[in-house]
């Protein structure tokens, strides 16, 4: 889960980069390319890691049919690993996304301002890409957040098994959705298929 986070934060700034850079890409350098994959994957790991030497644990979720941090515990030491994990992994990843995205509308805005015509049209299929997006993100992420945040800080048995499942599954399955809407809503994507 905190690596797809990671990687959407990534994938975001780099995409801005790329866009709203003067000169042409290189496509044959790829140092780049590998630099974000390892730190997203580094900083992954620096947050998976913790529960591992102590700080906070991992058990079960929802009906125990997989594993995650243990968002029951209420003890000092498992709630400041998790209020660390929110703000480092979600609330943080997201601000990245969010003005990265952000920062691409206005370049797109700024461009097609300049020349009438085709621009205006590039300027809503990226809108409504962006918007896909970071609504596509908050689907996914907000609902398993809630159950997580209310799991910890709620009342015992307030989050029961049942009720977790939906959320936890929703939030596994957003590495698919960013590469879909990607292909459908990128014009010169769409016109190779």
């Amino acid at each position: 889960g905190i690596i797809s986070l990671i990687s959407l934060a990534v994938l975001s700034y780099e995409r801005c980069c790329t866009m709203t850079r003067t000169a042409e890409a290189d496509t044959t350098n790829y140092r780049k390319t590998w630099t974000g994959i390892v730190l997203s994957w580094t900083y992954s790991l620096l947050w998976t890691l913790p529960p591992l030497f102590g700080w906070s644990s991992y058990g079960p979720e929802g009906p125990g049919i997989t594993c995650s941090v243990n968002w029951h515990s209420k003890d000092a030491n498992n709630t400041s690993y998790i209020i660390c994990l929110f703000i480092f992994c979600l609330v943080i990843p997201f601000a990245i996304i969010v003005y990265s995205y952000g920062k691409l509308l206005c370049a797109v805005r700024q461009v097609s301002s300049t020349h009438r015509g085709p621009g205006r049209g590039r300027e809503q299929r990226v809108l409504v890409m962006v918007v896909v997006m970071v609504l596509c993100f908050l689907l996914c992420w907000l609902p398993y957040a809630a159950v997580a945040l209310l799991a910890t800080f709620g009342e015992p048995g307030l989050i029961t098994p049942a009720a977790s499942i939906v959320p936890a599954i929703l939030a596994k399955s957003s590495t698919v959705y960013n590469p879909i809407i990607y292909v459908f809503l990128n014009k010169q994507v769409s016109e190779m298929l």
